[in-house]
């Protein structure tokens, strides 16, 4: 990826091309006792499985993985961490923390939404599917020997619902309250209509000690070491700089089917780095040893230091078949200058893709079209009668386009400075009452056309410039301004921008994720990923046809719905994707041959394994 990097976001999962072929497991039917649960109910894996198919359950435990971030969720920063905890608004929650906490169930990747029994060894699913009981697996134990008990599960639904880092708050709107009648048994009882995932996301979110957050306040940002019972715990950490995770060698959920093969590194450590050149320099010098190339400049140029050439580093490029998601400038329509969509669109038609992508990024993407990417939701040509029957409501409170062609962002000449691209967009300006006078553009109310791009970041600048400079051309006096991450994520979470880059990757079973998003509601909440300010009437209605559709059928048209009218919003500058992951690293791991279709990243640390060989023969060559 680019500079800007994966902003994959807990919640929203990770998606597919298509949907494989899953034979159907009657034991997640309506008041059956269920070893996992899906969506819409299919799962691959029996009750009596022994791993997961795309792990090594032969994988030796030891070794250390050491790498920078790549992810982030809630409060998490790339750059920096001053907490830990990564489950509230306040601090910068260092990355890793979800690994030592262990859920009631856990993701299978090789499906879309399956999730199988990790603290909880079955649930029950009354027939409303309003009400899941959970019986929880009496082995489970927090790290120091304390039994983790459904009270405990209770407990940390209900803080999180109460307390939570907003976008936990809104996904668990449905859930109406979590009861524990004695220590097995866990029951969550969810609203009428209550979105189709908010089971799912439920059964994934951590579980924390009650008796530890009896004597510590929750919504604290703190460098207090909590109380877990996954399968790392915290270790040596310096703030800022880095976090080490040690493996619990006496885990209790070691040899459970969905962890066989799994967490095999005794050590997992995530170094920060405030620069990505400084950051790649690290990489070089053996200060962490994996590292998945964002940078297509980097990549094609700076891959030729000696440890790549004698074959001490190993390159490689793996497939990403997931959707690839939502990345660009989006645009905050709170602002009165960017109210008409027709400014919006200027600011599209002004982005030279082409010419950045040949350029800066050595043609290694493509344009990002839709927040479907890459997936059967993605829309193409007029919309499908079972479409219309979605849309027609609609007619006259969105754009005519909706009923048509979807929007595409504009292909330039490649020359940086596209003249027709350029016009049309100075044409739309004109057409919304921005004009020219003395060589700048003015707003309706006489002020000059500003502009600033907000990023933590300074190797974005070279993908700015020659946007800047065509905005110029129109009379927009556009600027950038690099911001260290902690301000960052303050102005970002206050709405404090007028263009700022995200990326967010959609699930394959798109739900109540979305609201986080892109729902009225959260236009309004602090701390949510609702950039650009989406309030749309129409926009809110479909995101509750997508939670609400039965079957992948309705769903899938519920999505290509709701692309149309999101992309008729003219709500972001759409920017670029790439379909595979370009990853380095030193030669001293064992990993599988390709990572599960589902999986967020290349599947390391969590599926990657210490090669005993490789790790004395380099320990040898120091």
């Amino acid at each position: 990826m680019p500079p800007c990097s994966r902003r994959h976001v807990l919640g929203l999962g990770i998606g597919a091309l298509s949907i494989p072929l899953l034979r159907p497991a009657m034991a997640t039917e309506a008041g059956a006792e269920a070893h996992g649960i899906s969506v819409f109910g299919d799962l691959k894996y029996p009750a009596d499985f022994h791993h997961f198919d795309y792990v090594n359950p032969a994988a030796p435990k030891g070794g250390v993985f050491s790498l920078i971030p790549s992810v982030r969720a809630y409060n998490q920063s790339y750059q920096t961490f001053n907490s830990l905890n990564a489950y509230v608004l306040k601090g910068d929650g260092a990355q890793g923390m979800d690994m030592t906490f262990a859920p009631l169930m856990v993701r299978a990747n090789d499906e879309p939404d399956a999730m199988y029994g990790l603290a909880a060894k079955s649930v029950q699913i009354s027939p409303d599917k309003l009400t899941y009981r959970f019986t929880l697996r009496p082995e489970a134990r927090f790290h120091d020997g304390s039994k983790l008990t459904a009270r405990d599960a209770a407990f940390s639904l209900t803080t999180l619902k109460a307390k939570g880092h907003p976008l936990i708050v809104v996904q668990l709107r449905d859930m109406v309250k979590a009861e524990a009648p004695d220590d097995a048994t866990l029951i969550v009882t969810f609203a009428e209509k209550r979105a189709r995932d908010v089971p799912l996301y439920v059964a994934g979110l951590p579980i924390f000690s009650q008796a530890y957050y009896s004597k510590q306040p929750f919504e604290e940002s703190s460098l207090d070491i909590p109380l877990g019972s996954g399968p790392y715990r915290v270790g040596k950490f310096e703030v800022n700089r880095y976090v080490e995770f040690e493996r619990v060698k006496d885990w209790w959920a070691a040899d459970l089917p969905v962890t066989r093969g799994s967490y095999n590194f005794d050590i997992v450590r995530y170094e920060f780095y405030r620069d990505r050149d400084v950051a790649f320099e690290g990489f070089t010098a053996k200060s962490y040893l994996f590292r998945e190339e964002f940078t297509a400049r980097v990549w094609a140029t700076r891959y030729d230091f000696p440890a790549v050439k004698d074959g001490r580093v190993k390159m490689e490029t793996l497939p990403d078949e997931t959707p690839s998601g939502a990345q660009g400038w989006f645009i905050n329509t709170r602002r009165e200058k960017f109210k008409d969509p027709r400014v919006r669109e200027a600011l599209i038609q002004a982005f030279d893709f082409e010419w950045t992508n040949k350029t800066i990024m050595y043609g290694a993407y493509a344009r990002t079209h839709s927040p479907f990417q890459n997936s059967d939701m993605m829309v193409s040509g007029p919309p499908s009668p079972e479409e219309l029957t979605l849309l027609e409501p609609f007619r006259g409170q969105v754009p005519d386009e909706v009923f048509g062609t979807p929007f595409v962002p504009p292909v330039s000449d490649g020359s940086g400075q596209d003249r027709t691209l350029l016009r049309k967009a100075i044409q739309l300006l004109q057409d919304a009452g921005l004009v020219i006078k003395d060589g700048k553009r003015l707003l309706p109310n006489g002020e000059p056309f500003k502009l600033e791009f907000l990023v933590d970041e300074p190797s974005l600048q070279p993908h700015h410039a020659p946007y800047i400079k065509n905005l110029g051309t129109l009379g927009i006096e556009a600027s950038l301004r690099v911001v260290d991450p902690v301000q960052y994520r303050a102005r970002v979470e206050d709405f404090d921008f007028d263009m700022t880059i995200e990326r967010f990757s959609m699930s394959a079973t798109p739900g109540d994720g979305m609201r986080p998003f892109f729902s009225s509601q959260s236009a309004a909440t602090k701390g949510s990923y609702n950039l650009a300010g989406i309030a749309s009437p129409a926009i809110d209605a479909l995101i509750e046809k997508i939670i609400g559709a039965d079957n992948r059928a309705d769903l899938t048209v519920a999505c290509r719905a709701f692309d149309r009218v999101f992309r008729a919003g003219r709500y972001w500058v759409p920017q670029w994707y790439r379909t595979t992951h370009p990853i380095a690293y030193w030669d001293q791991f064992g990993h599988p041959a390709k990572p599960p279709r589902y999986a967020q990243g290349v599947g390391a640390p969590e599926n990657w394994w210490s090669d005993p060989n490789k790790a004395a023969k380099a320990e040898q060559a120091k």
